[in-house]
């Protein structure tokens, strides 16, 4: 007879698999459960499943793995992963049914990143609040205009069923699902000994945004790097030009169908994921205006306003420390 009183946590793997949306939330479990001493038993007991007793992960590191089982003790939790293999698994009917059946008698199921494809296979998500990868978005959309997909969140809980964005998102929901059954301070300890922020500010769409500069191809990726470190310099369009060795008409041209921005908005945005950055960090206000070469606090203001939707100043407050 089980102990009621651990909480089984099932992760499901499958070929190809992210290895972080597998091993981000099992290792946030298991602080949890380093973390409560010699107590015992521990709150979690965390278990890889999938089809074969033996999974390649895309990065090619192999995880041994229980077998997909209708006898296992019923999970409180059931977290479904993503990655490059989850194309293939949406496909296999054995996988989408047991996730189906399995998601009957689990207290909660989520999925990580791209998971929320085969999630939403089983028909789970339809009607519900959702989100996946922001690289993946208008294709979950297509395929599954049911669900109600939510583009910016770090994760999403409607009720039972929880959905998060981008691979290392698996760790903010796991968090948060400690959160949920053991209390702050034990879940803030655990972020504390993994070195990330319990609650991750601003949502998805500003990562990616910054990502997608970083993304573009060789022509421009130097001067993003020149950008972030000249903030406080004249960033004007001529400089920018000057800098990466252009003219003014080409290089406009140029940036633009490259990157999908203007350069005056990329300027913006790395300044503005620069200040946030600062802020955090417990700079002043003041001197991150000045150190990210806004001009003046309002420039500033209006940035944050655009983005975040709050100030400078009642984002410092609420995110420093």
């Amino acid at each position: 007879m089980p102990n009621s009183s651990i909480h089984r946590v099932e992760i499901l793997a499958f070929p190809n698999v992210q290895i972080l949306d597998v091993t981000g939330p099992a290792q946030v479990f298991a602080t949890a459960n380093d973390l409560t001493g010699s107590a015992a038993p521990k709150p979690y007991e965390i278990v890889v499943v999938a089809e074969t007793p033996e999974i390649t992960t895309s990065s090619g590191i192999a995880l041994r793995t229980a077998l997909l089982s209708e006898e296992a003790p019923y999970p409180a939790t059931l977290i479904v992963a993503g990655g490059y293999g989850v194309n293939e698994a949406s496909r296999n009917a054995v996988l989408v049914d047991w996730v189906k059946r399995r998601s009957l008698v689990a207290k909660r199921t989520a999925s990580v990143c791209s998971g929320a494809f085969l999630l939403a296979e089983t028909g789970l998500l339809d009607g519900r609040r959702a989100v996946t990868h922001w690289r993946r978005c208008d294709e979950f959309a297509a395929r599954f205009p049911a669900v109600r997909l939510d583009r910016d969140p770090i994760f999403v809980c409607d009720g039972a069923v929880w959905t998060s964005a981008g691979i290392t998102a698996g760790i903010d929901l796991a968090l948060a699902m400690v959160e949920h059954d053991l209390g702050r301070r034990l879940a803030l300890e655990v972020a504390r000994q993994l070195v990330v922020f319990l609650k991750r500010p601003g949502g998805q769409t500003q990562f990616s945004t910054v990502l997608a500069f970083q993304a573009t191809d060789e022509m421009f990726e130097s001067l993003h790097v020149w950008i972030a470190a000249n903030l406080h310099r004249d960033l004007s369009l001529a400089s920018l030009a000057d800098q990466a060795g252009m003219s003014l008409r080409s290089f406009s041209r140029h940036y633009r169908q490259r990157t999908g921005y203007t350069p005056a908005r990329a300027v913006e945005t790395i300044r503005f994921e620069t200040a946030r950055r600062l802020l955090e960090d417990g700079l002043s206000v003041a001197r991150t205006v000045r150190r990210c070469g806004f001009g003046s606090p309002e420039t500033m203001r209006r940035a944050f306003l655009r983005y975040l939707g709050i100030g400078p100043n009642a984002y410092r407050e609420r995110f420093h420390g």
